[in-house]
Parts: structure tokens; sequence; C-alpha cells
């Protein structure tokens, strides 16, 4: 019983002290798209003796509660980083589980009504039936006017920038533009405007999990002027206070953007 009483005192405390930062939070600092590199799913399920797909399956879980915080705190974009190209070269077997329990994850956030989610990355690298599946599930929240979820899959930001600059190059090409004036007309703007993000915001804000302090190919392009935050907690034990803490000491950075 005294056992209970802790844990529901520690709970109580806890919101108490959560509420305290979310009421001090000033609104305008509140960023307008967060990026999410969901750390330490395997790392969670090793501390218990579980294999990776225990913790990527409680990862997968923590996603919806992710996105309500977004929408109650007024974020208006979530980039989920939920698999790299490098992931895909893991042993089959993990890969195996976690790619089916992303499509389930997917599908499970596309039914709920609620995000309009756009799938970012490279499909081509994944079996044809789950990126068929993925599109799907990205059309049916086309509709859909709430919080935008970009899940990135078989994402690498080195390989978004080649895309780009292809897909750029393919439109001077339909324009029938040289070479050369195909380079001089290039610019900055027009490579922005071929990424998988084009039309969003870039990321203000940059949250890794599990204590890695390294952004591993994530939003390259898109991060110049993010300001970045590591979180100790494994991505499955990511709370509400830690979102919160994330935000505070997001408020407190002088962003000048190089001015």
């Amino acid at each position: 019983m005294k056992g209970t009483v802790d844990v529901k005192l520690e709970q109580f405390l806890y919101s108490l002290y959560e509420e305290r930062i979310a009421r001090r939070l000033p609104p305008q600092t509140i960023p307008r798209h967060v990026g999410v590199i969901l750390d330490g799913n395997r790392r969670w399920a090793k501390s218990f003796g579980e294999p990776a797909a225990t913790g990527h399956r409680r990862g997968a879980d923590k996603i919806a509660d992710f996105l309500t915080w977004s929408e109650e705190l007024g974020v208006e974009v979530v980039t989920l980083w939920m698999l790299s190209t490098d992931n895909l070269h893991r042993p089959a077997e993990e890969l195996h589980a976690l790619l089916s329990i992303i499509s389930d994850a997917v599908r499970e956030l596309a039914n709920e009504g609620r995000w309009r989610l756009r799938v970012v990355g490279k499909l081509d690298l994944l079996p044809d039936d789950l990126a068929r599946d993925l599109r799907r599930y990205e059309e049916s929240t086309r509709h859909i006017d709430g919080l935008h979820v970009n899940v990135a899959i078989g994402y690498g930001g080195r390989h978004e920038i080649a895309d780009a600059v292809k897909s750029l190059l393919h439109t001077y090409d339909e324009q029938g533009l040289s070479l050369a004036d195909a380079m001089s007309r290039m610019c900055v703007d027009d490579i922005a405007n071929h990424l998988y993000t084009k039309g969003q915001p870039d990321p203000e804000l940059v949250i890794r999990t599990s204590g890695e302090q390294r952004l591993g190919g994530f939003l390259l392009w898109q991060s110049a002027h993010s300001e970045f935050y590591f979180c100790e907690a494994f991505w499955p034990d990511f709370r509400r206070v830690d979102y919160l803490r994330a935000l505070r000491a997001f408020s407190t950075r002088e962003r000048r953007l190089g001015r």
C-alpha cells in the first residue's frame, strides 16, 4: 500500500511540475516545427532483457502521445525520424520486425483521423508492399487540416539533398535549359523547393533522445538554423515533462540567425 501511495504522490508532484513549466512558456516561443530523432528503443529493450522488437513497439506506442502534446502546445509541424537509410543494413530478422512495426504505427496514426501525414524518405529502398501501404496511409489523411506530421522512413539527409538536386535538374531539363543555364540559375531557394519538406517551415527545434549528441543525417538542409536539444531518456521513456523541458530550453535561446 505504501508503495502505491508513493507512486501516486510522485505522479501528482510531476503533474504540478509539468503545469508549472507549461504556464511559464511564452506562447511566442513555441516552435512551429519540431523534429525528433526517436532514439534508444533497442537500448531500452536491452535494459529489460527484452528483444529489440519490444523496444520498437514501445517506441511506436509513444508517438501518439507526443503528437497529442504537440497539438496542445501549438506546434504546427512535427517530423519523426522512424527509420534511417543506415537502419536498412540491420540484421534481416530485426529489420523485418521493425518494418512491420513501422507499418502498423503509421496505419494507426492515419486511422486516428487527427493528423495529416507526409511520408518522407527513399521509399524505393523499402519493400514494394510497405511503400504502397505508406503512400496509401498518407493519401487517406490528405483532407485533414490538423497537425502536419512527417514520418521519415528510409530517410537520410544526404539522400534528400541529392534527390532535391536531381528533381530540380529534371525541371530545368523539361524547360529546355542547357547545363550552363541551369548552373547559372540554380540557387538555394530552388533546391529548398524540391526537398521532401517543401512548403513547410524549417524546424526551429530538433530533439534527440537517448543521450546521443549528433544529428546522424537528420534534416541536414533544413536544420541549418535549428536549435538542438539532447535528452538522456530513451524514446520509450520520453515524457511530457521532457518535452516541456526541451521547449523551456528553446525559449531561452537567442535566435539571431547570423544577424
